[in-house]
């Protein structure tokens, strides 16, 4: 909380030096970023996405690709369904696909203009065939 009212109190007073008239307290937004605060957020968000890209260098290709893991499932649902059944995989594909679809989704923002929707995401397409859903409706 401190430094959050710090950093508003600094926007207020650069506005009041501007003469900033439009502005309605309350009405502002944390989105508000200087110039600096914007070049070492990009900074920032570049290095993780460079990092990012390093994650699953080291992992064979069934194993970190979301519709190849299903399709792992899908055959063993098939071919022993008293296994698959006994092994409650429904609860544990979740816990399982968590991380893969975390970095799948590691540059995602609902915020932007040319947003890519949820539903239109591989990874959402992959799981909702493996699930069934499509057919069900609404």
């Amino acid at each position: 909380p401190g430094f959050i009212t710090k950093y508003r109190t600094g926007r207020r007073q650069v506005r009041e030096r501007s003469g900033e008239a439009d502005h309605h307290e309350g009405m502002s937004s944390d989105d508000e970023l200087g110039p600096t605060e914007a070049k070492e957020f990009q900074k920032s968000k570049d290095n993780v996405l460079e990092d990012s890209k390093k994650v699953f260098e080291d992992v064979h290709a069934d194993f970190c690709d979301i519709r190849k893991i299903l399709l792992k499932f899908q055959e063993w649902k098939e071919k022993f369904p008293d296994s698959y059944c006994d092994a409650y995989i429904s609860f544990c594909l979740p816990k399982l696909l968590n991380p893969l679809i975390r970095f799948q989704l590691i540059n995602w923002n609902p915020l932007e203009q040319n947003l890519t929707d949820l539903e239109e995401m591989s990874w959402f397409r992959a799981v909702e065939e493996f699930s069934g859903t499509k057919n069900v409706s609404e």
